[in-house]
């Protein structure tokens, strides 16, 4: 009996919260003077206006410092306490944070701390230096990061390189022993380009806890191959569970009798690529039934994709028809969301384009489960 579209949506939103939970959130701490660009980098990394918010919630009972939440990524907000003026208030407070949530789960610590100087300043203050060591002090990885840095032909301003060496001179116990010389948005009148924004996340992802980074790689919104890598974990870890349950793959079943452990993965995937739940609900409908379709014509060619499987066991030929067919569908679904999260399946008018995203699905599920040229055109048309 096939179920509804309906029942299909509900029990694909109930995944979708799921893998929010699992997934969590990567918090970040930065730091800097006023106008330095903090907010205009947040938003660079993180996709969209993050740094344009109210309060959040205390991090601790009675803290002054707030975290505001955007999804999987936090950021902690200092209400006003500044470097410098507020130095040993503000410490003081970051010390008792890391201590409390100590204990706490992985999504309620702080993980990483980003100090943000302008580049073309010409100066880093004693103040500044105080609060580097302070920070490093009370357990938080400190990424020290130059703003607004001009760059021509590859070379940055000499200007931001002297004041670089300059800081490196101190010593201070910061990532790398470097500065992350970077430029958040480009300046069509100067023709600056963004630049070291990929080299600031990548530290950031090295010192990050390990256990933060499906977080970290779900909030960010430059490194599509930091999440597509983290996608095809997911991938992995569904085919092999698929396997030892010796799942019945989908060719077998209605698509809305999708097994878990697929629908988990493609739940988590979409989540990674930060596809919206009604979008990605949309998406699967249609993937699911194309991979319903596409796997009962694809069966010999997935037993093809099995050494042996000519002399080889029922039970056997079930598992491995299974893991193939979760790999297939997993490398097809993270096409469609990757896509999808770049807006590339939307009209004019917004809407969904249900064939652009047929096909995107079918054109790395087919190379998967080696469908025909013929076959493939009798999918279409019976999908059409």
């Amino acid at each position: 009996m096939r179920l509804g579209d309906d029942v299909f949506r509900s029990r694909f939103r109930e995944e979708y919260e799921k893998q929010d939970l699992a997934i969590g959130r990567f918090n970040l701490a930065i730091f800097g003077k006023t106008g330095v660009g903090k907010s205009t980098l947040l938003n660079a990394i993180f996709g969209e206006e993050v740094a344009a918010t109210g309060i959040g919630e205390p991090v601790t009972k009675g803290s002054r410092l707030y975290l505001d939440t955007h999804g999987h990524l936090g950021i902690l907000d200092t209400q006003g306490l500044e470097v410098g003026k507020n130095t040993k208030e503000l410490i003081a407070e970051l010390d008792t944070v890391m201590k409390q949530t100590r204990s706490r789960p992985l999504e309620e610590q702080l993980h990483v701390a980003w100090y943000c100087v302008r580049g073309m300043d010409r100066r880093f203050e004693d103040s500044e230096a105080d609060f580097i060591e302070r920070l490093r002090a009370v357990g938080l990885p400190v990424i020290l990061v130059f703003t607004q840095v001009p760059m021509r032909d590859g070379v940055y301003h000499p200007d931001a390189i002297t004041l670089a060496d300059q800081v490196l001179a101190r010593g201070l116990p910061i990532v790398d022993r470097r500065v992350f010389l970077t430029n958040a948005v480009a300046d069509p009148f100067t023709g600056q380009q963004p630049h070291g924004l990929h080299d600031l996340l990548d530290a950031t992802f090295r010192v990050a806890p390990e256990g933060a980074h499906l977080a970290l790689a779900a909030a960010q919104a430059i490194d599509a191959a930091a999440k597509a890598r983290l996608a095809r974990r997911a991938v992995r870890t569904a085919a092999a569970s698929a396997a030892a349950a010796a799942a019945v793959p989908i060719p077998f079943s209605d698509a809305a009798l999708l097994v878990p452990v697929q629908l988990a993965m493609m739940a988590r995937i979409g989540r990674i690529f930060s596809v919206p739940f009604g979008r990605a609900a949309l998406m699967s409908t249609l993937a699911t039934t194309a991979a319903t379709q596409g796997g009962r014509a694809a069966f010999t060619g997935l037993l093809k994709m099995v050494p042996g499987a000519g002399s080889v066991t029922g039970g056997l030929v079930g598992a491995s028809v299974a893991t193939a067919f979760t790999y297939a569908m997993g490398e097809a679904w993270i096409n469609v969301c990757a896509r999808a999260s770049k807006g590339e399946f939307t009209d004019v008018t917004g809407a969904l384009d249900n064939a652009r995203v047929r096909k995107a699905f079918l054109d790395v599920f087919s190379r998967w489960v080696k469908l025909d040229s013929k076959q493939r055109k009798e999918l279409e048309k019976e999908l059409e």
